[in-house]
């Protein structure tokens, strides 16, 4: 069923142009003298065609077009207007304001009933293709949130051949992605971010494959030598990630070789300091500090809430951002809800992103 609204103070008129309006298939008029009143029937119901009068009290037909354009969707709903075949430069000031097409009085009534079907036909040629540009977009996104998908699942099972390599769990890692996003949801980040370093995150460690095992599995401290080959898994993470053209891989490249940074420069590989390391690194660092200390591993005990809350403290402004630091305390809440959700039995469990 097509609406059209018509908007004329003279009754008679009313009823003349509805009655020919009921002529035409599938089609209903609404009907108001007060032009205030139609575009208050406007603001919640799209109408399908405009016949309004020029002349009218209060507000005459050109400031109806200019405020019936401004409502939300109604910029391209065809208007015919009424009007004295010697208004000529009323016309004009109409076509101005968004008016199609124009009826001249005294109104024909053939002349009436072919204009107004045809600007229907216009009118439901538009709907179809917004209608069909609506079908596509939701169709783009089913196709785009199944890649997504794919691509999680394949950063997920990278991330995981690192784990056959290294004594951190799954668990960990769900649980680290999870507190980076909530840090960048605090920090204010737009939520495309928030995914995005949801997704990068668990790659964080991923250049551990390049390190030799009788130094990544090494049960006891580490000799200065060692360590410093153990260093090298930053930038051998960055070379694996680098170089792609997924969004994803890349902000797990910057991560890979920032997350080690520490926030007055005495981090690695390169000595960042401040600002100068990406701040998907710094919160990461936050995040995976965070539970690598509150979770037991078998060369450690877990340290408690309290002291792993007074270790991030302590070291805002020297080994972390500050403000990564405060965000992660500002939803503290949720970081114990992420705790709670993501144990380490269900490591095996896959991807839960």
């Amino acid at each position: 069923m097509q609406d059209v609204l018509i908007i004329d103070d003279t009754e008679i008129n009313l009823i003349l142009f509805s009655a020919l309006i009921k002529k035409l298939d599938n089609c209903r008029s609404h009907n108001f003298e007060s032009p205030l009143q139609a575009l208050d029937w406007a603001a919640t119901k799209q109408p399908d065609l405009v016949i309004v009068d020029y002349m009218m009290p209060g507000m005459d037909g050109l400031e109806f077009i200019q405020r019936f354009r401004a409502l939300e969707g109604c910029q391209e709903v065809p208007i015919l207007m009424i009007t004295a075949n010697d208004q000529k430069q009323v016309r004009y000031r109409a076509l101005d304001s968004g008016a199609n097409d124009f009826l001249a009085k005294p109104v024909d009534k053939v002349e009436f009933l072919a204009r107004a079907k045809n600007m229907l036909s216009l009118s439901a040629a538009r709907r179809k293709l917004a209608d069909r540009a609506e079908w596509l977009d939701a169709e783009v996104k089913k196709a785009t949130a199944v890649i997504v998908q794919r691509e999680q699942e394949t950063v997920f099972r990278l991330c995981k051949a690192a784990e056959y390599r290294d004594p951190e769990t799954g668990a960990h890692i769900l649980r680290m992605a999870h507190y980076s996003r909530l840090i960048a949801k605090h920090l204010g980040l737009p939520e495309a971010d928030q995914d995005l370093i949801l997704q990068a995150a668990p790659m964080h460690d991923i250049g551990k494959v390049g390190i030799t095992d009788n130094i990544l599995l090494k049960p006891g401290r580490l000799t200065g030598p060692e360590f410093e080959i153990m260093k090298q898994h930053a930038e051998f993470g960055d070379e694996l990630l680098h170089g792609s053209t997924s969004k994803v891989l890349q902000a797990g490249a910057e991560i890979a070789r920032g997350h080690h940074e520490k926030f007055d420069g005495s981090g690695y590989p390169h000595g960042k300091k401040g600002e100068e390391i990406p701040l998907f690194s710094r919160i990461v660092a936050v995040a995976d500090v965070f539970d690598a200390l509150t979770s037991e591993r078998p060369y450690k005990k877990a340290w408690t809430l309290e002291q792993a809350v007074d270790f991030l403290n302590a070291g805002a402004g020297t080994h972390f951002d500050p403000a990564c630091v405060q965000a992660f305390l500002n939803g503290f809440d949720e970081v114990l809800d992420i705790r709670d959700r993501y144990q380490e039995e269900e490591e095996a469990a896959g991807p839960q992103m």
